[in-house]
């Protein structure tokens, strides 16, 4: 597609994520002609909730936190989503991340609509007392909005599967149920799934493949740079360079690195582990500045960190072939234009993260039937989602004659067309 028809779409740089999310939908639905009227319905979420927490603090004190929960959309099935605890939490973004969640589990053919959640806060300031009655606070106030069959939660950035158990623990004792399917991410222990943790890092390695495929590359000649090192990078790197992609490149917030002859990842993540999840310090690269990091000599890119990373000040010196989006939303829509014109390939972030949510989906259909299945089944199940998923893209991509990532939202909204309009309105 043009730029021109791009930037028409998008207008001028916003700093609002849920304009940016409306920007890209109208793109896609004008290049596929998707109608107003289901446009329309697309462009405002079904539900928003906005709750106060009062919790009682370590000191005795009473501290107000801020809770969000916004439901996209159900026109494909209950609604599906992580919770985030972290200081930029607002209802902007839980807006836009929701809206992300749908046109996700729509590109993954997932039986779900999109849902996003989250608390105000630094969980890194908090014991882990506190965090567990905040968590349970969230819960109680969340009580009719969560549901086996309506909407169920996940762990995002700031959260992991010990929240996820205690938001199951209290919402069970708050409604006399015994209901696993509630919340997917969780322990194996308490109903979580093998392989779950690893699945939006294995998600990001699948895509990788395909699109090195694509471009006639093989995995053992390329190089690799992945920015951010939690759950996401970590894993990503890890199963590339298992793959025999050469990782030179790696980065978190404390710290970024480059050796050109190659990264033991292995040893990244032990040094991590063993520093507060943090890279600073790390002996077996380069360090460097972390802005240098995205622009570094690379053939694969993988931002797997913070939305909106990739700008309209870096996207032109970025030397990678292809871009793969662990995070969400990590490229701005201004650098979108630039990216194409620079024929870098992107696999957007509603197909290359969708691991994560495709894993839950597997979850709750085991909780579902109370039967559990191998990781190496898992893994199995996943694989071919993941490579079903980007051939559907790429094959909308080809037919469309636009990016990666416009070809993922064309995908996205053919699916939820046909739940908007088999559903009907009042």
């Amino acid at each position: 597609m043009s730029t021109t028809t791009l930037n028409a779409a998008q207008g001028q740089h916003t700093q609002s994520m849920f304009e940016a999310v409306l920007a890209r939908l109208d793109a896609a639905a004008k290049i596929m002609n998707l109608s107003e009227e289901v446009s329309t319905v697309l462009k405002n979420p079904a539900k928003q909730v906005k709750v106060s927490l009062p919790v009682m603090m370590d000191n005795g004190s009473l501290k107000i936190f801020n809770g969000y929960r916004t439901i996209h959309s159900t026109h494909l099935g209950p609604s599906k989503g992580g919770i985030r605890y972290a200081m930029d939490v607002n209802a902007d973004e839980v807006m836009a991340l929701a809206a992300w969640m749908s046109f996700k589990c729509a590109v993954v053919n997932l039986p779900y609509g999109g849902a996003k959640g989250g608390i105000k806060l630094d969980p890194r300031a908090h014991s882990v007392g506190e965090l567990e009655r905040i968590s349970r606070a969230y819960a109680v106030a969340m009580k009719d909005v969560f549901g086996v069959n309506k909407d169920i939660p996940a762990p995002d950035m700031g959260t992991s599967g010990r929240e996820m158990a205690w938001i199951l623990d209290e919402f069970n004792k708050i409604t006399a149920t015994d209901s696993p399917g509630v919340i997917t991410g969780k322990p194996v222990a308490v109903g979580g799934s093998l392989g779950r943790e690893a699945a939006t890092g294995r998600g990001v390695m699948i895509n990788t493949l395909c699109a090195l495929k694509k471009l006639g590359l093989k995995p053992e000649n390329v190089t690799a740079v992945v920015q951010g090192f939690g759950n996401v990078g970590s894993h990503a790197a890890r199963l590339l360079a298992e793959k025999g992609v050469k990782i030179v490149g790696i980065g978190d917030h404390s710290a970024s690195y480059y050796n050109e002859k190659g990264i033991d990842v292995a040893a990244a993540i032990d040094f991590a582990s063993k520093h507060n999840r943090n890279l600073k310090g790390f002996t077996g690269a380069t360090e460097i500045k972390n802005e240098e990091l995205l622009i570094s000599k690379c053939d694969v890119l993988v931002p797997a960190a913070l939305q909106n990373v990739i700008t309209i000040e870096n996207a032109p010196k970025i030397q990678a072939k292809l871009i793969v989006e662990g995070a969400n939303g990590p490229t701005m829509p201004e650098a979108d234009p630039i990216l194409n014109e620079k024929k870098i390939i992107c696999v957007p972030d509603i197909l290359a993260n969708s691991g994560g949510v495709t894993v839950s989906y597997f979850e709750w259909v085991q909780n579902k039937a109370s039967y559990y299945w191998s990781e190496e089944e898992v893994n199995q199940k996943h694989d071919i989602k993941m490579e079903e998923a980007f051939e559907n893209v790429w094959a909308n991509s080809t037919e469309y004659k636009v990016s990666m990532r416009l070809g993922a939202y064309i995908t996205a909204l053919k699916k939820l067309e046909q739940g908007v309009r088999l559903k009907g309105h009042y």
